[in-house]
């Protein structure tokens, strides 16, 4: 259909135009939907992901951009997602440099064949880590063993040396890597063409750098039907969680001791079986306990007697968000997440709107009728007239317990969750936040990771005491206060920028942060306490691991969970963020775009605000208190 000579395009509407059929045509794909937005680029169901150009585009922009859309057309021409099931590992670090190689390989492919091609994608690489700290690394505890590898591999397929600021963090690992893969990787070159003996070469690799253990959690097994399908597109959702580094150094340092653990682990990553699995659980945590549970005993106050030992608090840290960065920082980051905002304005306006109304309709809006005092019925207006002294003609408006009620958001700030779902997260507990305070209702925001990777001076105090077995926990925590309750949404903005900045997300001890926010609740005066946890799946430690069972940290996560949505007054609801959390939680929502949260997140909170809510919170509040007192229920 002809274009309309009074519509007027902006500047870079040609540019977009013309982008998209280029994408099209390299990717041999005429139905290719190409769209423009401040999502995180990507392919995902047909569809194209670009950033939003500039109204006036500089050069370099054009160029990013340009290799943003080459890097989706040569993953659709040049990647076989059938081969990819087959050959990639299960899950860990070994996914995530698997994934971040085959990337490399895609690209390469188009810098051999194209040189203006080549200078497009070297733009986007390039602009990927203008943004990062990468060039300040001093330890490889800091540096993802994924992006370096990938990084490495590139520069042996094109010739092209890694970005300036990424440079350090390549030469941190390069020596480690060409000591033990280095004649190997000489072999990528020879097969950059031919997808399936790449990724089995690629799987010698990851045996090389001591990730073996993770490669028999792969879809090269038998069975490659919709579960090993949708183990694939969960594990790629969390394929860029940066936990390469830790993984490789810990397998080093604790091969010998953790070879049975590993087997262990392995089988237990597999939750096609949950019965099978809790019944490992439970058999792992009764060997543990020195004597039975007592009926009063409760794992929130004492983990170590349900089998969850912890090596040492010492280095534990409870921060607030402002005292982690400068404030010129924050503001930086907080804009950035303005932008991501933008797109979700409208979704922003429903929510708050249909969610308020909702509330709102429940507050001091019912009434006792045909009462002998207090507000007159205007209904019986007529029966007063005619007999003055006729009783039962007033009304009384009923208060209700809503405004007493406080909100925890628990955020999930483990290296998993970087790029888009912890956008998501930001987004949700802004919007939320926002939501809930113009009803009255007070909001925490709440945050959980580590302060390192592989375990910090927690590690390094237990290698100083000559390794004792079965450490427990091993790691620094780190919990991390956005908005108190009591603090307004507008003085606790800036802080929730904080989960945009690079390096803040590591590894995740659900268990022990869900008690953390938990126990934060129960001080507080309101008698309605609700605590939503907002995660992408389950618990990952490397540290400790390796040197524990491979449920370790799931198992103490389902008895925390069982202890809070049994006898706590305190209602939990989970959202997962592109991962399915119901086979932990009974209350629980899962959503794979902010989109979706106007609708979503609208019907859970409503939900817990109904009338039925109201008495089924009065009913768990009763039997908490009679579970304290000791008396049957």
């Amino acid at each position: 259909m002809p274009i309309s000579p009074k519509r007027k395009d902006g500047p870079s509407e040609p540019f977009k135009q013309a982008l998209a059929l280029a994408t099209r045509s390299i990717a041999g794909d005429d139905t290719l939907q190409v769209v423009y937005g401040s999502d995180p680029p990507g392919v995902q169901a047909g569809t194209a992901r670009l950033p939003e150009p500039s109204r006036v585009p500089t050069r370099q922009e054009i160029a990013t951009i340009r290799g943003h859309a080459d890097s989706a057309a040569l993953t659709l021409a040049c990647h076989d997602p059938a081969i990819h099931r087959k050959l990639a590992p299960g899950g860990g670090s070994a996914r995530a440099v698997f994934e971040a190689v085959e990337r490399a390989r895609v690209e390469s492919i188009g810098a051999q064949r194209m040189d203006g091609m080549a200078r497009n994608i070297a733009a986007k690489i390039t602009g990927q880590y203008e943004r990062t700290n990468y060039d300040q690394i001093a330890d490889r505890a800091e540096a993802p063993l994924d992006e370096a590898l990938a990084l490495m591999v590139r520069e042996r397929l094109t010739g092209e040396a890694p970005p300036e600021k990424a440079q350090p963090m390549v030469d941190i690992w390069r020596s480690w890597i060409e000591q033990r893969s280095g004649a190997t990787l000489e072999q990528l070159g020879d097969l950059i063409e031919d997808q399936s003996a790449f990724g089995r070469l690629l799987r010698n690799v990851l045996s090389e750098l001591n990730l073996a253990d993770e490669l028999e959690e792969g879809a090269e097994q038998d069975g490659e039907g919709e579960d090993s399908s949708q183990s694939d597109k969960q594990s790629e959702e969390g394929g860029e969680d940066g936990e390469g580094a830790e993984r490789s150094d810990l397998m080093a340092d604790d091969q010998a001791q953790g070879e049975s653990e590993g087997s262990d682990e392995m089988e237990l990553n597999d939750f096609g079986d949950l019965d099978q699995m809790d019944a490992d659980a439970e058999g792992d945590a009764s060997q543990r306990e020195a004597e039975p549970r007592r009926p009063n005993l409760s794992v929130l106050d004492a983990p170590q007697a349900f089998g969850y030992d912890i090596f040492s608090r010492a280095h534990d840290e409870t921060i607030a968000a402002d005292e982690l960065c400068d404030a010129d920082e924050l503001e930086r980051l907080r804009s950035f997440l303005d932008k991501q905002l933008q797109s979700l304005h409208g979704a922003v306006a429903r929510l708050a709107n249909r969610l308020q109304r909702r509330l709102l309709a429940q507050q001091n809006r019912g009434w006792d009728f045909d009462l002998e005092e207090g507000v007159l019925d205007a209904a019986r207006l007529t029966r007063v007239i005619i007999d003055p002294m006729h009783a039962l003609s007033f009304k009384h408006e009923r208060d209700t317990d809503f405004r007493d009620t406080v909100v925890t958001l628990l955020l999930d700030n483990s290296g998993s969750m970087r790029g888009r779902p912890i956008m998501v997260a930001a987004c949700c507990a802004d919007i939320l936040a926002r939501t809930l305070e113009r009803c009255g209702v007070k909001v925490e925001i709440l945050g959980f990771t580590t302060r390192a990777w592989k375990g910090g001076q927690s590690r390094e105090e237990w290698l100083a005491a000559g390794k004792p077995s079965s450490p427990g926990r091993l790691n620094d925590l780190r919990h991390i206060i956005y908005k108190p309750a009591d603090a307004p949404w507008r003085r606790a903005r800036r802080s929730l920028g904080l989960m945009m900045r690079e390096g803040l997300l590591k590894e995740n001890i659900d268990g022990e942060a869900l008690a953390w926010a938990h126990k934060r609740l129960l001080g507080r005066p309101e008698q309605r306490r609700i605590l939503m946890m907002i995660s992408d799946g389950a618990p990952v430690d490397d540290s400790t691991l390796s040197v524990n069972s491979g449920c370790y940290l799931e198992q103490h996560l389902r008895q925390v969970i069982e202890e809070i949505e049994t006898r706590s007054p305190v209602e939990l609801i989970a959202i997962g963020i592109g991962h399915d959390v119901t086979r932990y939680y009974r209350r629980a929502v899962t959503i794979t775009d902010a989109e979706e949260l106007a609708g979503a997140l609208t019907d859970k909170l409503a939900e817990l605000f109904d009338e039925g809510g109201v008495q089924q919170s009065a009913q768990r509040i009763a039997m908490a208190q009679r579970r304290r007192a000791g008396r049957p229920h």
